[in-house]
């Protein structure tokens, strides 16, 4: 049999697993809570699909030590008892159709084996305002001998779980509400890293987090590289490092964070991207695209009549060279390209840092 390398690893420890996966935000997410463990000051490992592997953490592992893994849908497509103590799925978007098939149901169904060896000892919090989790989890989704449900939701006042109301974040997770901060005062900015915010409070209050220290983690954590990171302002125009954003829907979210007009720089491998997603926000927003990569005959296809401008580029120093030009002061550069990065680049974080690199020689 075929086990993927978080399986293996669960069979030799027997410290707390708390498992985090999604289409987006797993990095963030995942990273937050790292920043909430250290501030509570608990004992921590932070791997899986960022950083050290599950297996090589388990490896050099310390008794009482929290596992805080960051988990793919590859990971998950080959386990058989990795079984978290707390998991989280954040959202589900189409991604990596080419692995399964162009079957959206196929890849949801991956991402929800995160849970599938979880009882009633243990938590599961979801995204209660995702529509593909919110119908795979009624009904028949759920199972009696599962675990404890906590949903997280901006739009409704769950009755347990995690929620907005009038703009202040709660809490509720033994049918105790519990006030934690206003929205306002969460360093990271927009509306994905809000969910992701409340994901992860969730996550921490069940590992029995202080409110403390998750308050003061909302609001001083900064966020990760290579999403949405500002590299510099030149010339007036602000360079967004956002190369972690390798789908259709993380490029949406990264458009809907800004209200200037932006000079997008997009592509790298295709992945079965719809772009057309982007239309209104490039509609609104963007005035010039530059298509690199495999991608970009796909993306003139898809996005050639959209905006006013686009280009072609050979190389990242080229894209870089274009933007500048067609940037002008107050505007924004945003390298997002909803696309894998293998084509060019050893991998998402080898293409944030020449984009850098690149940006902070002009």
């Amino acid at each position: 049999k075929v086990y993927s390398e978080i399986e293996v690893g669960s069979w030799f420890t027997k410290s707390r697993i708390v498992a985090i996966t999604g289409s987006n935000g797993k990095t963030t997410t995942t990273s937050w809570l790292a920043d909430m463990w250290a501030r509570e000051g608990r004992s921590h490992y932070v791997g899986g699909n960022i950083g050290t592997a599950f297996a090589g953490l388990v490896a050099s592992q310390e008794p009482g030590y929290d596992m805080l893994l960051e988990v793919s849908s590859f990971q998950l497509d080959h386990i058989h008892s990795f079984k978290p103590f707390v998991s989280a799925i954040l959202n589900v978007t189409p991604d990596h159709l080419n692995r399964y098939q162009n079957s959206f149901d196929k890849y949801t169904s991956s991402k929800m084996r995160i849970m599938e060896n979880q009882d009633k000892g243990d938590y599961f919090i979801y995204n209660y305002d995702d529509p593909v989790l919110k119908e795979r989890l009624s009904g028949s989704g759920i199972r009696p001998d599962g675990p404890i449900m906590l949903p997280f939701s901006m739009l409704d006042e769950v009755s347990r779980g995690a929620f907005v109301r009038n703009g202040t974040i709660y809490l509720n997770l033994n049918g105790q509400e519990e006030e934690i901060m206003p929205v306002s005062q969460v360093r990271l900015q927009g509306t994905h890293n809000l969910y992701n915010g409340l994901a992860a409070s969730m996550t921490a209050r069940v590992a029995e987090i202080s409110k403390d220290a998750i308050r003061e983690s909302l609001s001083a954590f900064e966020g990760v590289e290579h999403r949405l990171e500002l590299v510099r302002i030149h010339q007036g125009v602000r360079y967004i490092n956002d190369s972690k954003a390798t789908n259709v829907n993380s490029v949406w979210f990264a458009l809907r964070t800004y209200n200037t007009p932006i000079v997008l720089i997009l592509g790298g491998r295709d992945k079965g991207n719809d772009y057309k997603e982007l239309i209104p926000e490039i509609k609104e927003k963007v005035h010039t695209i530059i298509a690199i990569g495999e991608g970009k005959n796909e993306i003139h296809r898809q996005l050639g009549d959209v905006v006013p401008y686009m280009y072609d580029a050979a190389s990242m120093q080229q894209a870089v060279l274009i933007a500048e030009k067609k940037a002008r002061k107050g505007e924004i550069v945003l390298l997002s390209p909803a696309c894998a990065s293998f084509d060019m680049f050893d991998g998402f974080e080898h293409r944030g840092n020449m984009f850098k690199q690149i940006v902070n020689q002009l």
